[in-house]
């Protein structure tokens, strides 16, 4: 199936009020609202742990696997801790879904090497894993559904070269723990270091995708470096962060601001002016990718080792055109 842009517009529209939205969505990925276990009604039964639900990416993703489980005809449960920074929380949801005995479990690590001893658990128990957004350091999954993220930080660096041309500039990452994390830092710095001579990155700082510690972590770089070009953020809640201290440092139009991810404020601050612009990945495509190749590992097929999800570059100047209005999660 393709996920059509009407699906894109209908999810735009259902996740903007997003706090009433992580209500229902945590408490319908507790089970069916019957009182029922998840699989009780003779569905194959897929268990999905994401990463976390403050971004609207989650949600997104959620609607992409909404999407798949009503289409193949699956019963799917989608959580994930409330910040990208609870990695035990996460381990803790990971082990609840495996005790619920799933048909197949999607899982996007927040941290690669913490699950192992789960993913294993899971392999045997004959309980195909399907890794989303982000791999682990284990063979145990049988594909990962992603963005390549080496590929698209690239593109994000390309941008920045071409925009800043010679100078300094600094990045904001998400995470250190996981292979989304670390890729999108590493795609970036080795695209500028064997690219773009005349620019230097002089800091990269980690905050943990949380908008208010990704600012305080982009005024501290300003602070160190007054000649500054340019700031990558390296997802939704860090690209925000560094928006946001270019605007309380009085720096909006001196700084040239670089996301990743979207979600409203990401695109307002690109209609605004604020931020330069971003690569957004399709969360929908994913969401429905990972519930797709769940069922096809229930089934016994062969599966390629990578899906790869997508991504697209975004800017003012094509913000608006149908192919990148249809992968924006706003």
């Amino acid at each position: 199936m393709n996920v059509t842009t009407t699906t894109r517009r209908r999810f735009a529209a259902v996740a903007a009020a997003t706090t009433s939205v992580v209500v229902v969505l945590t408490l319908a990925a507790c089970g069916s609202g019957d009182g029922t276990e998840p699989g009780a009604g003779g569905k194959p039964y897929v268990a999905l742990v994401s990463k976390g639900f403050q971004h609207q990416f989650w949600q997104a993703v959620k609607q992409g696997a909404d999407d798949a489980a009503a289409e193949l005809d699956v019963e799917v449960t989608f959580e994930g801790p409330e910040t990208e920074t609870e990695v035990e929380k996460q381990l803790t949801m990971l082990q609840t879904a495996l005790d619920k005995n799933p048909d197949a479990l999607g899982y996007a690590a927040l941290d690669s090497e913490a699950s192992i001893p789960m993913m294993t658990d899971a392999e045997s128990r004959g309980i195909p894993v399907i890794a989303f957004d982000s791999g682990v350091e284990s063979d145990v999954p049988v594909t990962t559904v992603s963005t390549d993220n080496l590929a698209a930080s690239a593109e994000a660096a390309k941008h920045m070269a071409d925009l800043v041309g010679s100078g300094k500039i600094a990045i904001v990452g998400h995470d250190q723990t996981s292979q989304t994390g670390q890729q999108r830092v590493e795609g970036f710095t080795q695209y500028i270091e064997e690219n773009a001579p005349d620019l230097e990155i002089v800091d990269t700082q980690f905050a943990g995708g949380d908008h208010l510690k990704s600012a305080d972590a982009a005024k501290a770089i300003m602070q160190a470096h007054p000649d500054l070009k340019g700031i990558y953020g390296t997802n939704e809640g860090s690209a925000i962060g560094v928006v946001k201290a270019v605007q309380e440092s009085g720096m909006a139009g001196e700084l040239t601001v670089i996301g990743f991810d979207s979600g409203k404020a990401q695109t307002d601050a690109i209609r605004d002016g604020l931020m330069a612009g971003a690569i957004t990945q399709d969360p929908i495509k994913m969401g429905y990718e990972t519930v797709k190749a769940a069922v096809a590992a229930i089934e016994g097929e062969e599966l390629e080792p990578v899906v790869d999800s997508g991504f697209y570059w975004y800017d003012k100047d094509n913000i608006d055109d149908e192919e990148i209005a249809a992968v924006l999660y706003e």
